[in-house]
């Protein structure tokens, strides 16, 4: 389905059960990839939930404005596609800056979401000079120009070996320069430390040894914000443990549905 905001159009897909009553989780993806991200794990999950997921802007098959992004346009992105698809008390699970983007919703929208998942993000990711050389890199000449060095930062040794890195890389490369830069942006202004220690939801952090992009300290970090939360620390997995071990990162997300009672009897 479409979902219109501000001109903006928003690829939706819901899998499961089609049904607003049905207990419902919302998947938010990570910079430079699709909904697609996370295609291993959807059919692992248990049947009667209503599976939500969306390409945010500037990737995939939604619109792509002109950059620059900030993180409370991708904020509100997230709340008009919960919207238009009924949602109340989700389970919101967000990796990198689809983490930070869940973090922001629970803080700006708290009747969208009743626990959270916050895997491999931060309250805050990078600094503004790295950023800014990134948006000049892929500006200037493509993402296929730092494609490499992005899945050495995504995946584990054993995985940069895989038959099924060149369709990892191949969604990294066809993100338009303009969506990945205004992301980058976005990602670049926001550090959420004081409004996510705020927070009183279930939540979950889910990092991974390998990850070179936030390591598992810096996962823990923002996870330690909230009390209550719990952390999951995946070996021999990267940034994306959901493309590199779907059935290992199903079944954290599986315990973590059951401990929150996110599912109907």
């Amino acid at each position: 389905m479409k979902v219109d905001r501000e001109g903006v159009g928003f690829h939706v897909r819901i899998d499961g059960v089609d049904d607003a009553t049905a207990p419902t989780i919302v998947f938010a993806n990570s910079l430079g990839t699709t909904m697609h991200m996370w295609d291993g794990i959807i059919p692992l999950l248990p049947a009667g939930l209503r599976i939500i997921r969306y390409d945010k802007r500037g990737h995939g098959q939604s619109g792509v404005p002109a950059a620059p992004y900030t993180m409370g346009v991708l904020v509100s992105d997230a709340a008009a596609v919960c919207d238009a698809c009924d949602v109340k008390d989700a389970l919101f699970v967000g990796l990198s800056v689809g983490g930070m983007i869940a973090q922001g919703l629970a803080v700006k929208r708290p009747d969208l979401i009743r626990a959270m998942v916050l895997s491999n993000t931060a309250a805050k990711i990078g600094n503004g000079p790295m950023w800014q050389d990134r948006i000049d890199s892929v500006m200037d000449k493509g993402l296929g120009s730092i494609a490499d060095v992005t899945m050495a930062r995504w995946f584990s040794r054993d995985y940069l070996m895989s038959p099924d890195l060149p369709a990892a890389r191949k969604m990294l490369t066809d993100t338009p320069a303009a969506g990945y830069a205004g992301v980058c942006a976005a990602i670049a202004g926001t550090d959420f430390y004081t409004p996510t220690s705020g927070l009183r939801i279930p939540t979950l952090g889910i990092a991974g040894s390998e990850d070179g992009a936030t390591p598992p300290d810096l996962v823990r970090e923002t996870v330690d914000l909230i009390p209550g939360s719990q952390f999951e620390l995946m070996r021999r997995v990267g940034h994306l443990p959901c493309v590199e071990a779907p059935e290992a990162y199903a079944k954290i997300l599986i315990d973590f549905i059951a401990a929150t009672g996110h599912m109907n009897e």
